[in-house]
């Protein structure tokens, strides 16, 4: 690909590592174009898809590599939006410590993991886990739109005494 000759494996990783890193600006960038939930619909359908796409065309060294850099772009932009909506929940005055908790409940979240293997022993292959896995993306990609967007401007406007400042998609805070 382009060129360079290395295992798929490692080429993947490669790519994920510079993909996942470039994708906290972008959707930062996109979130202040379109709104925050807007952006994260996005980002989550678009790993949605890219994981199912990624068990369907995976077996091909390219499709693994392009797919896989597709899945690790989309799921980079929870380390720029999560923090940045609680903050605009919440205000700034614990904006770290609220940060740190999202990310604690981030690893939490990661014992989880193990149950993946359980589903390949139980199911004989992976093809459940890339399923559900596709799925809880579609769901949370719905759910920012459905759930977080109007909860969220309910917070906002609360905490800003109804005159909450408009931007793209969603009532934002009062720039400061």
């Amino acid at each position: 690909m382009i060129g360079i000759t290395l295992p798929a494996l490692t080429y993947a990783l490669t790519i994920d590592r510079v993909l996942n890193g470039l994708t906290r600006p972008f959707f930062g960038w996109v979130s202040d174009l379109i709104g925050r939930e807007n952006t994260m619909f996005i980002a989550f359908l678009l790993e949605g898809i890219g994981i199912w796409a990624l068990y369907v065309y995976g077996q091909n060294p390219l499709g693994f590599v392009l797919l896989s850099g597709l899945v690790f772009f989309a799921w980079g932009e929870i380390y720029s939006l999560f923090p940045a909506t609680c903050t605009d929940c919440f205000g700034v005055d614990y904006a770290t410590t609220n940060a740190g908790l999202l990310y604690t409940a981030k690893g939490t979240a990661s014992l989880l993991v193990p149950l993946a293997n359980v589903l390949v022993v139980e199911t004989g292959g992976w093809k459940v886990a890339f399923i559900i896995a596709a799925l809880f993306n579609v769901i949370a990609a719905l759910m920012a739109i459905f759930v977080l967007k109007p909860v969220r401007q309910r917070l906002v406007t609360r905490r800003d005494g109804g005159t909450a400042w408009a931007a793209p998609g969603v009532a934002e805070p009062k720039r400061r």
